[in-house]
């Protein structure tokens, strides 16, 4: 357990219980809403929307790189 999910528990523990129950549903919302976006999108979702040119994992220009890198 983490040290700041040590604190919250602390904290709620403070707590009158209907307001422990109100912040653990809210908690309990927030991570089924995470756990139910972990789908995958399907295989092959924008085939043939663009092409991968065959340079693709060639070194980049310098000017570019320095731009970036700065």
């Amino acid at each position: 357990m983490t040290e700041l999910l040590e604190k919250v528990i602390t904290e709620l523990k403070k707590l009158p219980p209907d307001q422990q129950d109100a912040i653990a549903s809210r908690l309990m919302d927030e991570l089924q809403s995470i756990t139910n976006n972990k789908q995958l999108r399907p295989f092959g979702l924008c085939a043939g929307e663009f092409t991968v040119p065959d340079d693709f994992d060639d070194p980049l220009p310098e000017d570019i790189l320095n731009a970036f890198e700065g």
